[in-house]
């Protein structure tokens, strides 16, 4: 079966020159980097690319930024949004300091697997539940308490929404991988 991302966009990117207040959009988001595709395609609709942008969850929260990154990663990956995954591991995987396995695990692993910390395995069952049912057991909200704080807790229920409907524009509209990106990687 092949990738949402091996399949041809069905929206184009918007190209340079970019016109003032989307470039100015750009400038801030990307610190002086050429736009990533996702940006390019939303901006499409300007409105919409302002709104995402100012939802983004991407600055210093309550949660670790390792901690952030895991919800991502496996949030993108059950949705199967590779877009997003690898931008994530190459942008921010270095910091979070992903081990093969750990990588390997946030596409075709479990929350059992011996490489995750107690925390981060509550982390990954979280995940895993609200992209099953859209919700979280007792049993697992006692198991998050004892690692999280309420205001924890909200950031990474709100993560894995927004990057549920992050990935749902990717797949949707295919944007294609940056060049160079890393790939889901086998099982």
């Amino acid at each position: 079966m092949s990738s949402v991302a091996d399949r041809s966009p069905r929206i184009a990117p918007i190209n340079p020159p970019y016109p003032a207040e989307i470039q100015q959009t750009f400038d801030r988001i990307m610190n002086g980097a050429p736009p990533l595709a996702v940006f390019r395609t939303v901006a499409r609709n300007p409105r919409v690319l302002t709104r995402m942008i100012a939802g983004n969850l991407l600055d210093r929260g309550s949660i670790s930024f390792r901690h952030r990154e895991l919800a991502i990663l496996r949030t993108t990956a059950l949705c199967g949004a590779e877009y997003e995954w690898s931008v994530h591991v190459e942008v921010f995987g270095a910091k979070a300091q992903w081990t093969q396995v750990q990588l390997v695990s946030t596409v075709h692993g479990s929350a059992n697997d011996a490489c995750w910390s107690a925390d981060e395995a509550a982390i990954v069952r979280l995940c895993d539940a609200l992209h099953r049912t859209s919700d979280v057991t007792d049993e697992l909200w006692s198991d998050l308490k004892q690692h999280f704080a309420d205001d924890q807790l909200v950031e990474l229920l709100m993560l894995c929404g927004l990057y549920h409907a992050a990935s749902f524009v990717l797949n949707g509209a295919r944007v294609a991988l940056e060049p160079g990106a890393p790939r889901f990687p086998p099982r």
